[in-house]
């Protein structure tokens, strides 16, 4: 480990940062050249409309399914739209595939419902095709309606008294693979009778810039302290439910020094973090605990556009921005467009305006919190 000699505040340089893999020297693989696809995971996404995986998706597939067969954590930064939600959603579904009993053992958090609705999407279009299902826990949503599509309750004859120790272990989970923002999250650890992380098996953090910010952080302490075995949790209440969820069906995960794992618990929880602006900072990313992190990288450069993107750019005054997007749209004669901005405050206050102009021949719409979950579905 090697630290800055400024003045600054120094940030050390960890050893897995000087050689990450080169996302780009990967090229588009058809299906029959990928080794040890599932032939139902193929149909499902022959059904879809792919025909071959791209860069970023061969590159996580080789440290999982190929040669890599997760040993260690992956961090991967990648440009938006290259394809990152199926590179990590392809080898979880296949690890999963052989699982004999159903509990969680996938659990993906993301940063917004918005975002939490697309990956879960994605996972939805593979994992029935090998008999897994997905779930999916956001805010502003019916925490009711959410249980009862988690968690399997007890069936129990009337009229038969029961030991409350078999009322517990009658909760099952419905889902192999959950979906979730950190606020739901929690609220289903807190509250949820039945809900477990004990069995988890891969964590997923995308967006991981976005996840270690503070306003976020109370979820994963948690996470990771109910995957460690034998450990008093932060949240006694929900210690003290574990023990009699699932009855005799226990994930054991000892402590110890085989296969490189020393001090570190095996069968360990893997993880995999995203971003298309992923830091680099260790003090940041030692908050995951990584094992042996593995950086994917699409190039040297931090943020990098897709390769196809053609961008321009128009100078004029702040407050003539509104009369040169008019100008703008009137020249792309009615063409599909996202307009982003700073707030959603901006964003009311510029459709509002856009929607005075009534020679525009375009139909303008708002999309931000102000807005249902159904309207912006």
């Amino acid at each position: 480990m090697e630290e800055s000699t400024s003045k600054e505040k120094s940030v050390p340089v960890l050893p897995w940062m000087r050689s990450p893999v080169d996302i780009s020297q990967f090229e588009d693989c058809p299906f029959d050249l990928i080794p040890c696809l599932d032939p139902r995971l193929k149909v499902a996404l022959q059904n879809l409309g792919f025909s071959s995986l791209l860069p970023v998706q061969i590159a996580v597939w080789q440290e999982t399914i190929g040669p890599g067969a997760f040993e260690r954590d992956l961090c991967i930064n990648s440009p938006t739209g290259s394809g990152k939600t199926l590179a990590y959603a392809l080898p979880i579904v296949q690890r999963l595939s052989t699982r004999a009993v159903k509990c969680l053992r996938a659990l993906i958090v993301l940063p917004t419902r918005d975002l939490a609705v697309q990956v879960k999407e994605v996972f939805a279009a593979i994992a029935p095709a090998v008999g897994l299902s997905v779930g999916l826990a956001v805010g502003q949503s019916s925490v009711s309606r959410e249980i009862s599509e988690l968690i399997k309750r007890p069936r129990f004859e009337a009229g038969i008294c029961y030991d409350p120790e078999d009322l517990m272990q009658g909760f099952e989970s419905s889902v192999d693979i959950l979906v979730a923002t950190p606020g739901r999250l929690m609220d289903h650890i807190t509250t949820t009778k039945g809900f477990t992380l004990e069995h988890l098996c891969y964590l997923v953090v995308d967006e991981t810039d976005r996840m270690l910010r503070e306003e976020y952080q109370s979820w994963l302490p948690t996470v990771l302290e109910m995957t460690h075995p034998n450990s008093e949790s932060i949240m006694p209440q929900v210690n003290s439910f574990f023990p009699s969820v699932f009855g005799r069906l226990k994930t054991i995960r000892r402590c110890g020094v085989e296969r490189g794992f020393k001090g570190k618990c095996y069968p360990r929880l893997v993880k995999m973090v995203l971003s298309a602006t992923l830091t680099r900072d260790p003090s940041k990313l030692a908050q995951l605990d990584l094992h042996h992190p593995l950086f994917l990288t699409s190039g040297e450069s931090r943020y990098q556009l897709p390769e196809k993107l053609e961008s321009y750019r128009v100078i004029c005054e702040s407050k003539m921005k509104p009369l040169f997007l008019v100008a703008l749209l009137q020249n792309l004669g009615g063409e599909k467009c996202i307009v982003f901005t700073s707030s959603v405050e901006s964003t009311h206050r510029l459709c509002t305006l856009l929607n005075f102009f009534g020679d525009l021949g375009v139909k303008i719409k708002e999309y931000s919190g102000l807005q249902r979950q159904s309207v912006r579905r």
